[in-house]
């Protein structure tokens, strides 16, 4: 898949996966997201193998993230995106978002999943609705599965 970077003012959005800050990444999720409280580091260097990564950065400096799970025919599911708190306002969300949805390998797809609790009205922007028929989707979800407990096992 080709490697896809946009540079403008002092920011840049990239896929290239050598240039994601792990550890940056690993520290928002963990400590700030609200919903991977916990994730173990090797839980998110996983998760950034086996995903198109689209890494948001002021100079060097990784300050957003998103990530897509995707077969690149039919569904794309959109998760971990973020900007840190002291970029946000500035239009970078809606940037990064940008560069997501038009990304050449997932255009024409027949899904787009999307999981959130904050900034509806962003995704809406790009089509995302709420579910139509809440009563078709199951789920498993365990919310306890970064515990010390439930990682032993």
């Amino acid at each position: 898949m080709k490697t896809i970077e946009i540079t403008f003012d002092t920011f840049s959005i990239t896929t290239d996966k050598s240039k994601m800050d792990i550890t940056a990444i690993h520290d928002f999720l963990s400590k700030y997201s609200g919903w991977s409280g916990n994730i173990p580091l090797d839980r998110v260097k996983t998760s950034i193998d086996n995903s198109l990564n689209f890494g948001l950065f002021d100079n060097n400096k990784q300050i957003g993230f998103a990530r897509i799970i995707s077969d690149f025919s039919t569904i794309a599911y959109l998760g971990d995106i973020y900007v840190l708190h002291n970029y946000r306002g500035q239009g970078l969300s809606k940037k990064l978002m940008d560069v997501v949805m038009g990304h050449p390998n997932l255009q024409g797809l027949r899904r787009w999943i999307l999981l959130t609790s904050t900034a509806d009205w962003l995704y809406e922007k790009y089509g995302f609705i709420k579910l139509p028929k809440p009563e078709l989707y199951m789920e498993i979800f365990d919310t306890n599965v970064y515990t010390t407990d439930k990682q032993k096992t």
